[in-house]
């Protein structure tokens, strides 16, 4: 179903590990799932592969024009290969989620996330797909920019990297438009832990009989 697969995040070793480079982290797990190398277009301002699935092109892009101009990159490489929005599925950080969580939603809005604003100026429509990474909000408006600018916390980011390996696992289901599955899959948390044995049953302590019993027959010999 999908003929491109963008990632979103902002380009530079500074802004690697940050929230806002969700979508990048996954386009890279699914390059190696995939098995080919993102490499530098300037054609389409932003790094490229070619991968195939069951016989067709599918294109992944993870642009390079920061994040609030990654429409330019997405839309450029659209039109040259007549690709539709219904065919593009962009991944992108969320903060209305929470880490370890994902959400896939087709058209809506951009709820503020300048990647996606820019998408829809450039494309003219907001009818393509989503794969929101759930990042978590700092509960403050004020703090977003900072927030989504920084690195998660080490639970944060290892709720985040099972979210993306969730995700990758669903990477069939839809790359064949099979969306009601990889919904399932996708939305699905990890199992949780399982509860610990319960203890044992003490012994029963012995009776006073018994006690005296032992005390008088003694010390084995």
């Amino acid at each position: 179903m999908f003929k491109l697969i963008v990632g979103l995040g902002n380009p530079g070793p500074e802004y690697e590990a940050t929230r806002h480079n969700a979508g990048f982290w996954w386009l890279d797990a699914i390059a190696r799932e995939l098995k080919v190398s993102m490499v530098l277009d300037r054609s389409y301002q932003g790094l490229l592969a070619r991968a195939t699935w069951d016989g067709r092109p599918v294109w992944l892009l993870e642009p390079m024009t920061w994040m609030n101009e990654s429409g330019k990159s997405v839309a450029a490489l659209a039109r040259f290969y007549k690709i539709q929005p219904e065919e593009i599925l962009v991944a992108h950080d969320e903060l209305d989620i929470v880490p370890g969580e994902l959400k896939l939603k087709r058209g809506g809005g951009h709820a503020g996330h300048n990647g996606l604003r820019s998408i829809h100026a450039q494309l003219g429509s907001d009818d393509y797909w989503r794969l929101r990474i759930g990042v978590g909000h700092p509960g403050v408006k004020s703090e977003v920019i900072h927030w989504v600018l920084k690195k998660p916390s080490p639970e944060h980011r290892n709720a985040i990297e099972d979210s993306l390996i969730r995700a990758t696992q669903a990477l069939p289901e839809l790359l064949n438009g099979e969306m009601d599955k990889a919904t399932q899959r996708l939305h699905t948390s990890k199992p949780p832990r399982p509860k610990p044995p319960k203890p044992s049953r003490p012994e029963t302590a012995p009776s006073a009989n018994t006690r005296a019993a032992d005390q008088k027959a003694g010390p084995a010999s």
